[in-house]
């Protein structure tokens, strides 16, 4: 009966997916084939971590935001492509690079890169991705492309490093957080739907609108992210609680936090501070901020994203492709792993 209950609930998910691929299907099994082949190697230690990367491949949204944007403003060409391939394999390098640097062991629920090999294979393997990343990119020949590019890379670091040192409370703890996850997620959205209306030359006000989409779009799948950390749910690909043990400060604590008072407050706050987190200290956290309305406000602000999102489109022709976007936007804010 559970195990009914999983499937076809994974099964309503990946639906959600197709649906979204359906308007760009050849041009995604295109890409698929050329994912691979930019993994091929003949070093066989690497071609080993390479072919399980493969296998705990995403539902690679990224990608298809590229080809989508493309898709909506002109003809998907062998730039679309090249930017599409550029962007997943940077993508799927700063994943291995973030397991090492978070001591993850898991990643959509099998061992991570580092758990199965070591730290030092994840991030030579890691490197070797990031490389053929920028190899991907340079064969666009775009110059502006090119620029996106190098610019996501340094968001993505600065992002990370300000989370590490950002663990404080204060009036500006809510504008520290966007501040971050605009620069460690939703500048990579941005930059693929930039990247995908680059490539066939769509004009700056179309440019700004398709920008605007994927930051508010990744802002969105931020804060799922991290409503996920105060979840039960089994689904999810890594294991909740990870967030609190790593000291990380989201919006659902966030939010608790400032909006309560007392005992239980200043005992959460000791617990971050000395970082004492048991089993027992993590679950009374998740409570918490439960009772204290962190999820509830972090699923508002999420919902709020979404729809600035899919009001960016509202100057696009319609069509399939536009509503694949939309659908994209809905997909980051109703998912459930």
């Amino acid at each position: 009966m559970f195990t009914f209950a999983v499937h076809n609930f994974m099964s309503i998910q990946m639906s959600f997916i197709e649906t979204i691929k359906r308007t760009i299907l050849s041009e995604m099994q295109l890409f698929e084939k050329t994912f691979v082949e930019s993994l091929s190697t003949d070093n066989p230690l690497l071609l080993s971590v390479n072919d399980y990367v493969l296998q705990k491949s995403g539902k690679q949204l990224r990608p298809m935001l590229v080809i989508l944007a493309a898709k909506m403003c002109g003809e998907v060409n062998q730039t679309t492509l090249d930017g599409a391939l550029s962007l997943e394999l940077l993508h799927t390098a700063s994943l291995i690079h973030d397991d090492v640097v978070d001591d993850t062991l898991e990643r959509r629920g099998k061992p991570s890169v580092n758990a199965r090999w070591t730290n030092k294979i994840a991030i030579l393997s890691g490197d070797y991705i990031l490389s053929k990343s920028l190899g991907c990119a340079a064969r666009t020949n775009n110059l502006p492309i090119l620029k996106a590019m190098a610019n996501i890379g340094m968001h993505l670091s600065d992002g990370e490093l300000l989370q590490l040192v950002n663990a404080k409370f204060s009036e500006t703890a809510e504008a520290n957080y966007l501040t971050i996850i605009r620069k460690k997620t939703a500048l990579l959205f941005a930059t693929c739907t930039e990247v995908g209306g680059l490539s066939v030359d769509a004009d700056e006000d179309a440019l700004e609108h398709l920008r605007n989409f994927g930051e508010y779009l990744g802002i969105c799948f931020q804060i799922k992210d991290d409503i996920f950390d105060y979840s039960e749910n089994i689904q999810i690909g890594k294991p909740t609680g990870n967030d609190i043990r790593d000291g990380k400060v989201t919006l659902p604590l966030i939010y608790a936090v400032m909006n309560s008072t007392g005992t239980e407050k200043e005992q959460v706050l000791t617990w971050l501070a000395t970082k004492d987190f048991t089993t027992e200290n993590i679950h009374a956290i998740t409570l918490f901020t439960h009772k204290n309305g962190g999820v509830s406000y972090a699923l508002a602000q999420m919902e709020a994203f979404k729809n600035k999102a899919i009001e960016e489109l509202n100057g696009f022709a319609d069509s399939d492709v536009k509503k694949s976007l939309i659908l994209c936007a809905e997909y980051a804010a109703s998912r459930d792993y």
